[in-house]
């Protein structure tokens, strides 16, 4: 099962989704029955936010004095994932934070097309994978490609 507590930082998210926590809620049930979550009990963050916030997060944190359309900051690392899931408790992933200013506003379908593909790219990096090497990248796109394609 997995959790998310979903912080809207920025009022312009509302335009295209009126409900951000139920819209994801649909989606993440779609996706959690995939053996790749197992039996596990997992919760996340996810902050909607805007140019600035996102700009300073990734300064203080990344040392980029930019925006940046997405940032994920996981709790613990692969090996840690793997072993905090051998025990029965619910294990804390970590933060995502999607830049509001970086979405595709044409219209509310490629809106929610793009976020989809952010929110599941960061959640992707929360369990520990990320996209540095091409071998690794290929690995986390297969990942996410097989979360879009439930998720549709």
């Amino acid at each position: 099962m997995i959790k998310i507590n979903v912080i809207v930082k920025d009022k312009n998210w509302f335009k295209y989704i009126k409900n951000p926590e139920a819209y994801l809620s649909r989606k993440i049930k779609k996706i959690q029955t995939d053996k790749f979550f197992g039996k596990k009990r997992y919760q996340f963050s996810l902050l909607l936010s805007e140019a600035k916030e996102i700009k300073y997060l990734n300064k203080k944190f990344r040392k980029k004095n930019k925006t940046t359309d997405i940032l994920s900051f996981p709790s613990q690392n692969k090996k840690e994932l793997k072993m905090l899931s051998k025990f029965n408790l619910e294990i804390y992933l970590g933060d995502i934070i999607i830049n509001f200013k970086k979405m595709n506003t044409s219209s509310k379908l490629l809106f929610k097309r793009q976020f989809d593909v952010l929110w599941i790219h960061g959640l992707v990096h929360l369990f520990g994978y990320d996209h540095i090497k091409d071998k690794n990248y290929k690995k986390m796109a297969g990942i996410e490609m097989k979360f879009l394609k439930k998720l549709n």
